[in-house]
């Protein structure tokens, strides 16, 4: 069997990436090799394809205790693409070198796969089962709509994932490096058990078109600029999540510094370098991404179009969309992109608990928090079926390295000891849970 770290390579070798819309290289190939590994290690799988060569890999390992629930251990096989000439390396190389795993994917999120294929390998040679049945799901189209993977799959194969008690995947578990009050160091290890909300808008200003020379009262592309400025700089409140008021209070305690929730930006000033693990996270945000409007420079166009990344807290949704409407004034509409909805998981659980007992059982130092992502993942689709998601896909980091600039940037890359610290903690956590 390959080292967690060759296999880590051999999936990064593997051009999987999803252009969107549709448009993607396929990921038939990774899950070919996904099922090839699975097979060494006796354990059956098939591919489930909405469209050719979009691959999903679907599997199911026997645990010795049919009465649990079974977990579903789910990750993404695509990757977003990647320009050769921006980075210092062939991204699609897998090049091991200089203590790092190289690539496009390196930890979003081949180097996941990865450690949960090296564990079962491990399983298969040592003669183990875990305790609960576990339900492997490695998907195509994360990094679009989800509409050749996870939502497909809950929407027509939903039995696959009957009875799941939890899932975990991608973005949490890593160590964050941060000082207390007194500048000692600590590792922070946050674990995903929340999800912001997608609520992606397009704005359309229709006004009266014209000559650009002319004086024009009803300018479209003036209105929608006007309505951006104010979407843009509007203050969103405070709103307090049980993850974040949680990860406020835990983390407050164990860096030793006061923890005010009536004055939540005051408290993030405090945390110092932990603030950006929940600054995102505090409040709804807006953020004008595209503008489209006109087509010659004396014309006054008839419509103005803007599209906006807006992210919702979990209940907050009604509330910013009202918020929105009365900040849009007359002549703009608005009408969803993209909507999915903000995802909650119990912070306290036993599902937590045997996360951070892994952890631990390799880092006794370690603190363990849990965190809203900012963003979100497959988890959102999976919710629908009553799954609470969490995001636990362990590494650990060396203190320099900026792993949150790593998904979607340049010379995107994963350590070598990093993998094979993560893999330990899977093994322990799978195992035992």
């Amino acid at each position: 069997m390959d080292d967690v770290e060759e296999l880590c390579s051999r999936l990064i070798r593997l051009d999987t990436t999803n252009y969107g819309g549709g448009e993607s290289a396929g990921e038939r190939d990774a899950a070919e090799l996904v099922a090839t590994v699975l097979s060494a290690a006796g354990i059956g799988s098939k591919i489930l394809e909405r469209d050719t060569r979009r691959s999903n890999v679907i599997a199911r390992v026997s645990g010795t205790d049919t009465t649990l629930p079974p977990l579903l251990v789910q990750g993404h096989l695509d990757v977003v693409p990647a320009d050769p000439a921006q980075w210092s390396r062939d991204p699609f190389s897998g090049e091991i070198t200089d203590g790092y795993v190289w690539g496009r994917g390196a930890t979003d999120m081949k180097d996941f796969i990865a450690m949960v294929l090296t564990v079962l390998s491990t399983w298969a040679r040592e003669d183990r089962r875990p305790r609960r049945d576990i339900v492997l799901a490695f998907v195509a189209d994360e990094e679009d709509t989800g509409a050749y993977g996870a939502e497909w799959l809950v929407n027509e194969h939903p039995g696959l994932f009957h009875g799941c008690g939890a899932t975990i995947s991608e973005s949490g578990g890593y160590s964050y490096h941060v000082t207390n009050a007194t500048g000692a160091p600590v590792r922070l290890y946050p674990i995903g058990t929340a999800e912001r909300g997608t609520a992606h808008l397009r704005l359309t200003a229709t006004g009266r078109a014209g000559h650009g020379s002319r004086r024009n009262d009803d300018n479209a592309v003036i209105k929608l600029i006007s309505a951006l400025d104010r979407i843009a700089h509007h203050d969103w409140p405070i709103r307090l999540t049980p993850t974040v008021t949680a990860f406020l209070q835990r983390t407050g305690a164990a860096l030793g510094v006061e923890v005010d929730l009536s004055d939540v930006d005051a408290t993030l000033a405090r945390l110092g370098k932990a603030a950006p693990l929940v600054e995102n996270t505090v409040r709804n945000s807006t953020r004008p991404t595209v503008l489209k409007a006109g087509y010659k420079v004396n014309v006054i166009p008839s419509t103005a179009v803007a599209e906006v990344d807006t992210r919702t807290l979990p209940g907050t949704e009604q509330e910013l969309l009202s918020t929105i409407d009365a900040l849009l004034g007359p002549g703009i509409t608005r009408e969803f992109v993209y909507r999915n909805p903000a995802i909650q998981a119990p912070v306290d659980s036993p599902w937590f608990d045997a996360m951070a007992a892994a952890i631990h059982a390799q880092d006794p130092d370690a603190v363990v928090v849990p965190y809203c992502m900012g963003g979100g993942t497959d988890a959102k689709a999976f919710a629908r079926l009553g799954i609470p998601g969490y995001g636990f896909a362990p590494l650990s980091l060396p203190e320099a390295f900026d792993y949150r600039a790593m998904a979607h940037g340049v010379d995107e890359r994963v350590p070598v000891e990093g993998l094979r610290f993560g893999t330990r903690v899977l093994d322990h956590f799978l195992s035992s849970v």
